[in-house]
């Protein structure tokens, strides 16, 4: 009697409490199905109130039911489905290698101007040698004070064209008749003053070039002729200015230089290739490190 009395008394305690309070928690009336159940499923079945006259029957296939439960709502290459819904997973694979997107760095997006796109695949990251290619990308550098990357890539080809190409020995011999001209050029949009620092930079340059043989030879040796390769993940990590940048800006400006502070050296660094910082995940970073691991080539 007192046995049976407890049971009477344990399965009138679980029809007030148990479904009111677990059936929220855990899908335990969910009866097995056919191997086509989906989330729909579940989710029907989850809506229905339960019927407390077989709560009892629930209970002893809660262990079952809920484990058949966890392989509906867990990530699709852990569910025990049919062959024919992995199949079909695996069909989506080939398709996004299919679309060729390469992976670059993150500030690269889809609405970035083309030359941008071109100045980051082609050129950023890059070790460059020749004293006309490290000149010109000082100077572009040298303008993000006024300008961003893109509207100064998009006038890339009229500064190489009034500025001789980006010969520091032809631009270290212009006049003031020369710089007027340039500084009058609609297309150029740089004041006169800007073109002046130009040219003084030129000439800086030229002094440098009689006492240490290339502008390349004594730029490159602040980082032992070879470049810093970084590995940093998210945009965040990378650098604005670095005390290697800030060596280099404080020698170049007691040597004469103009308008070259640590954040300016420092993106002339990342575009030239004498640091590397191009995420890891980009395509990009991988091509720049072999480039990067060659011997070093004085011009």
């Amino acid at each position: 009697m007192e046995k049976k009395t407890s049971v009477q008394e344990s399965r009138k305690f679980n029809q007030l409490f148990f479904p009111k309070q677990h059936n929220k928690v855990y899908p335990i009336r969910l009866q097995r199905s056919s191997s086509t159940s989906s989330l729909s499923s579940l989710s029907s079945s989850l809506s229905q109130k339960s019927d407390d006259s077989s709560l009892t029957d629930s209970l002893n296939l809660a262990d079952e039911s809920f484990q058949f439960a966890l392989n509906l709502i867990s990530p699709r290459c852990q569910r025990r489905e049919p062959e024919i819904i992995n199949d079909a997973h695996q069909q989506q694979i080939p398709q996004t290698a299919e679309a060729g997107e390469l992976k670059r760095c993150n500030w690269i997006t889809k609405n970035c101007d083309e030359a941008y796109i071109q100045f980051h695949d082609e050129c950023w990251g890059v070790p460059a040698y020749d004293d006309k290619k490290l000149f010109e990308l000082l100077t572009l550098s040298g303008l993000l004070i006024d300008y961003n990357w893109t509207e100064i890539l998009k006038r890339k080809e009229i500064l190489r064209k009034v500025f001789a190409g980006f010969d520091p020995n032809t631009v270290a011999k212009m006049e003031e008749k020369e710089i007027m001209e340039i500084a009058s050029n609609k297309e150029v949009l740089l004041a006169d003053c800007r073109v002046r620092c130009i040219v003084d930079n030129a000439k800086c340059i030229m002094k440098i070039v009689r006492e240490c043989g290339s502008f390349s030879c004594y730029i490159w040796g602040y980082v032992n002729h070879k470049p810093v390769i970084n590995r940093y993940r998210y945009p965040r990590d990378v650098p604005l200015r670095t005390t290697k940048a800030d060596t280099i800006s404080k020698d170049l400006i007691k040597r004469g230089f103009q308008f070259l502070g640590p954040v300016i050296v420092y993106s002339f660094m990342q575009a030239a290739g004498l640091a590397i910082d191009h995420l890891v995940d980009c395509y990009r970073h991988n091509e720049c490190v072999r480039l990067a691991e060659r011997p070093w080539r004085h011009l």
